[in-house]
């Protein structure tokens, strides 16, 4: 299972996927929108994780694009320091939890 990562900032989207592909998540990670649909059409991802930093109409148009692209979850995170910390806590619980109802 895939899990798609969005954000604006390069260094944060770098350390989620560290942070996931260090603990065995298959993840990928961009910084634009349209990126982001073009894995989304391209390619199979069962969750898609969004940065707090995408606007709320991208974040919107993108929850839809993905719904109609078989994404299962759409994840809505903000970073906090530190950040691996964070995606263990609040972002790989999710990810599991989508796994293991698919």
């Amino acid at each position: 299972m895939r899990t798609l990562v969005l954000g604006r900032m390069p260094a944060r989207v770098t350390a989620v996927l560290d942070t996931l592909r260090a603990d065995g998540f298959d993840a990928e990670g961009v910084t634009a929108d349209e990126e982001a649909r073009k894995l989304l059409e391209a390619q199979e991802f069962a969750v898609l994780i969004i940065g707090g930093g995408v606007a709320p109409d991208s974040r919107a148009a993108l929850k839809e694009f993905a719904a109609e692209h078989g994404v299962r979850r759409v994840i809505d995170g903000a970073l906090t320091e530190p950040f691996d910390a964070y995606v263990r806590r609040e972002f790989e619980p999710l990810i599991r939890e989508t796994a293991s109802e698919g």
